[in-house]
């Protein structure tokens, strides 16, 4: 059976093959710590969980409009609207889809040609490069230092852009590193992009996730933005429903239409039993249950950080947003690939290479802390033991 040559430039995301590994290894009875995937280990709140089940009961099992129900459609505006402070979405301009992935690939196949040439953070989500390669166009890396707390350096960005460059991707709070841009930073690539004529594709999956006080911006909220930006959100990581499978898109309407038909193309819609509990989501009954999310997520982040910095050989900055710590590992001598390797065969620990993440990831490793302070304490044992012994095993320089 032959398979089209452009299979070969889609990618993939490595923290559901480590996950599967994970699991085999679970099948031969052992005791696996997974800090590898980025999924809230709590309950989707037992609210939403109810609005579902009444929503089954009162007939939404059937087909819905390709960009999302139209009263689901409207309530993400207005929470839009409401957590970034502004007035700028209506209902016309979401588009709801089964995960917010389909954003990603909807979004780009309706506004890049091949030969466009797109920024993307690297160390970043891989389905970035994955999907811009896949549709011919051009993925140029823009380096996240740890110096500079991994957030995306302006100059950088500026210094890779010519006269191919089509848009630049955001992703803040960031995935893997936890950094969160600030509204000074994003000023400066929201001129950036109106002086070159750029589009933006700001993912703000995490934008609820967010610790020290800190409060999430939107490059949206810049003047002149909005005409050349689609955000990327969903509900799998601030409600705890990735199993669910929804998410959306804000765009300008034009955008939105193109998107729609993809959908219609492809999904037909999303299914709209979810789309009446994303309702439920977004009502005031679902805030207490977010906020206790997010401290938590803040006291596991401490844990964790906290306990690898006492590690030999590892240091880790404090992330500001999203569930992930990104460690250096530089110190011991191994790469990325070979550390996350030793840590799932020998210690049990599951993690991810900071190469899943691109070639900028090297010398780092990924771990989430959507796990329970319990299991990560006892990831951190494991690791100090491992790392004991390979100390021990090393021969003398």
């Amino acid at each position: 059976m032959h398979i089209a040559r452009r299979i070969e430039r889609l990618g993939t995301e490595t923290a559901f093959e480590v996950l599967a590994r994970a699991r085999a290894l679970e099948a031969q009875g052992r005791r696996i710590i997974h800090l590898e995937i980025g999924e809230p280990d709590f309950d989707t709140p037992e609210n939403i969980r109810e609005a579902a089940k009444r929503a089954l009961d009162a007939g939404y099992t059937h087909y819905g409009p390709s960009p999302g129900l139209p009263e689901v459609r409207a309530a993400i505006a207005e929470y839009f609207n409401a957590t970034r402070g502004v007035q700028l979405y209506s209902g016309a301009e979401v588009v709801v889809t089964p995960g917010a992935k389909p954003i990603i690939f909807f979004g780009l196949m309706a506004t890049l040609e091949e030969g466009d040439e797109v920024l993307y953070p690297n160390p970043g989500f891989p389905i970035y490069e994955s999907v811009i390669r896949f549709l011919g166009a051009v993925p140029v890396p823009v380096p996240l230092r740890e110096e500079r707390g991994f957030r995306m350096d302006v100059a950088d960005i500026e210094a890779r852009i010519t006269e191919r460059t089509r848009m630049i991707v955001l992703n803040t709070p960031h995935n893997p590193t936890g950094s969160v841009l600030t509204a000074e930073e994003l000023e400066q690539i929201a001129e950036l992009a109106r002086r070159h004529n750029l589009m933006v594709f700001s993912d703000e999956i995490y934008s609820q996730i967010i610790y020290d006080g800190l409060r999430h911006v939107s490059i949206v909220q810049f003047e002149g933005m909005k005409e050349r930006t689609i955000v990327l959100d969903g509900f799998s990581k601030t409600f705890a429903m990735t199993g669910w499978r929804i998410g959306y898109g804000l765009m300008p309407t034009r955008i939105a239409e193109v998107v729609a038909r993809l959908q219609t193309n492809c999904t037909s819609c999303t299914a709209t039993f979810t789309q009446i509990a994303a309702l439920e989501a977004l009502s005031e009954r679902t805030l207490p249950a977010v906020q206790r999310f997010v401290e938590e997520f803040r006291r596991r982040r401490d844990v964790l950080v906290d306990g690898l910095n006492r590690l030999p050989g590892i240091r880790c900055q404090r992330p500001q947003g999203a569930f992930y710590a990104f460690a250096n590992i530089q110190e011991l001598g191994m790469s990325s690939r070979e550390f996350a390797e030793v840590m799932l065969q020998e210690a049990g620990v599951a993690c991810l290479s900071g190469t899943a993440f691109g070639e900028y990831g090297e010398g780092f490793v990924r771990f989430s802390y959507a796990n329970s302070v319990e299991n990560i304490q006892e990831a951190l044992h494991r690791m100090e033991q491992l790392l004991a012994r390979i100390s021990v095993q090393a021969p003398p320089k």
